[in-house]
């Protein structure tokens, strides 16, 4: 692919290469994705923009896994936004779209006018792998830790997978000429190639002792990492989230002594899975007695999906694993 390609690249993530320097990153922008995500709730502007960080640090990070598997992040914390979960389905056949959702719960009486990161304390940042039925699904978890949710993931890539990684995000609600507002995101997410032998165990610089990506890369390769870093420290907002500027073209003007190389661009959507099937599969442990507590007075039982806003109602006569046939 060219460097000089033009597509569309909203809801897109476009991996490369900087060959110079051995490191490898994504290029993501968010458009119609953070409209599906957030217009299912009626978030604070503070939890809409969180939900906005997460949505796309899960864009550049899941880009990386498989055909049908999903990469979910999760933050849990004491603060007044309890949880943010997000969820990444990599596409069914090559060349579709992969899926992304995402949702959060918080205490809305404890939303302050502080900035979006205050209002999570302390807690932690998971990233999830689940390959398939046949597979164990793996979880690293790191602390809640620096000033953004992209350090939070910074740190789960050093502690974790020992991989320096940094990234640079913006979002925000846009306004198109003869268009409504709406969210939009942009941002750029570098790692330093994996070695053979993993950095050894020890205290790092950051908080509490975790290691940051500066304690994980040394000598040539530490300069480097600070030479890609301050050039990416050069780039405007506006050259994140676009749509002026392609991401081809931005890679190009930080990084053209890199020797930077693209390869094929992932489209993004929002896409949910839940369904009426699933929620009957849930609910198939429970007995007649246990379905009959979870009856409404007006007797069905309903279930709701935090991700979509999907709301299904179904009798509880067919639901549970001494469900009668036929019925809705």
């Amino acid at each position: 692919m060219s460097i000089g390609a033009k597509i569309a690249w909203d809801d897109t993530v476009l991996p490369f290469q900087l060959d110079r320097s051995d490191m490898r990153g994504r290029v993501a922008r968010l458009d119609g994705v953070l409209s599906g995500v957030l217009r299912q709730h009626a978030y604070p502007p503070t939890v809409e923009a969180l939900v906005a960080e997460m949505a796309l640090l899960t864009a550049l990070i899941g880009q990386t896994v498989k055909l049908r598997w999903k990469l979910s992040l999760q933050v849990q914390t004491n603060g007044p936004v309890r949880m943010i979960a997000t969820d990444y389905y990599g596409p069914e056949t090559e060349g579709e779209a992969a899926r992304i959702r995402a949702y959060a719960s918080f205490d809305a009486d404890r939303i302050t006018d502080d900035a979006p990161f205050q209002q999570l304390g302390n807690g932690y940042f998971a990233i999830m792998i689940d390959q398939g039925t046949d597979m164990t699904p793996y979880q690293g978890i790191t602390p809640i830790a620096g000033a953004s949710l992209s350090d939070c993931a910074a740190a789960y890539f050093a502690q974790s997978e020992q991989l320096p990684t940094t990234f640079a995000l913006t979002y925000g609600r846009s306004t198109e000429p003869g268009e409504t507002e709406r969210w939009r995101a942009g941002g750029i997410m570098l790692q330093h190639m994996p070695k053979a032998s993993p950095f050894a165990q020890g205290g790092g610089s950051g908080e509490e002792g975790l290691l940051l990506a500066e304690d994980l890369v040394q000598g040539e390769e530490g300069e480097n990492w600070a030479r890609v870093n301050a050039h990416l420290h050069t780039i405007e907002e506006l050259e994140l989230i676009g749509p002026s500027v392609p991401p081809t073209d931005l890679l190009y003007r930080l990084f053209h002594e890199e020797q930077p190389r693209v390869f094929p661009v992932q489209p993004v959507r929002f896409g949910c899975t839940c369904s009426e099937d699933r929620v009957r599969q849930s609910l198939s442990i429970y007995s007649a007695k246990d379905i009959q507590k979870m009856t409404t007075q007006d007797g069905r039982v309903t279930a709701d999906c935090q991700f979509c806003g999907a709301h299904y109602d179904l009798d509880p006569r067919t639901v549970g694993f001494e469900a009668e046939d036929g019925g809705s």
